[in-house]
């Protein structure tokens, strides 16, 4: 079972910011910015690249709930960054699927 895997089981603990029987969001460990939330599926999708028709409900809905707590933490109104990585080249550390909800502050693009 991947790292992911395990927090969103319960196994490893982490600080929650949202939870159904499809998605988990916690807070990351390493923040980027004042809010840097993960967002994954509780399936385990290794990547974008692996996504299939039959995950398009599903992707819709971590967008879904990426939005709302983009609102709950007031970024709605400055902006955020969604991001997903695949593949170590673009810098995906858990080959598990997931989105950085990133804001809080202005971002800026490092290369």
């Amino acid at each position: 079972m991947c790292l992911f895997c395990k927090i969103a089981a319960g196994e490893i603990p982490s600080k929650k910011a949202y939870e159904d029987e499809s998605v988990y969001a916690f807070y990351d460990i390493a923040p980027q910015a004042p809010v840097h939330v993960l967002v994954i599926p509780k399936t385990h999708i290794e990547s974008a690249q692996a996504l299939t028709r039959e995950d398009d409900a599903l992707l819709g809905h971590m967008f879904e709930v990426a939005r709302t707590l983009a609102s709950e933490n007031g970024l709605d109104k400055t902006g955020y960054r969604l991001i997903t990585n695949v593949g170590a080249d673009a810098g995906q550390s858990v080959p598990h699927l997931h989105l950085h909800l990133i804001g809080g502050k202005t971002l800026k693009w490092d290369n």
